[in-house]
């Protein structure tokens, strides 16, 4: 693994009543658990929240774009607040 911890964990996950690996660098682990903790979620209902929307995106890229997204929209909350 990289020494900056980005390097590619897979995972299970029970999506939609079947099983699938999903593979994330760590720190969008990391970033996913947060913005699930943070509505009430687990990463499994979070991930299959992702999954019933992303259409034809990869899974793991429609996540990615999920936390981009959030993580965007939370910096453009705190700068309209500043």
């Amino acid at each position: 693994m990289p020494a900056d911890g980005a390097g590619l964990k897979k995972r299970s996950l029970a999506i939609a009543g079947h099983r699938t690996s999903v593979s994330l660098e760590e720190p969008f682990w990391d970033a996913l658990g947060q913005l699930a903790r943070s509505r009430g979620l687990s990463v499994q209902a979070l991930v299959a929240e992702i999954d019933r929307g992303r259409g034809e995106n990869n899974l793991s890229s429609a996540i990615r774009l999920h936390v981009l997204r959030s993580y965007m929209d939370l910096a453009a909350a705190a700068s309209r607040g500043a």
